[in-house]
């Protein structure tokens, strides 16, 4: 079985993993800086999309 991985940093998750939402999705991540991340990169995506 393929373990599953952060969506952010590649680390093998485990019991602790959290879900954020990722463009409608749900993805996991590993840590709270990981989610963070996340949800900056989100922030940035829909920012860029807002300025078209």
């Amino acid at each position: 079985m393929t373990p599953k991985t952060c969506a952010a940093c590649d680390c093998e998750l485990d019991q602790q993993s959290i879900k954020v939402k990722l463009g409608g999705k749900t993805v996991e991540v590993c840590c709270e800086e990981c989610a963070t991340a996340i949800g900056e990169a989100e922030a940035a995506k829909a920012s860029a999309k807002a300025e078209r």
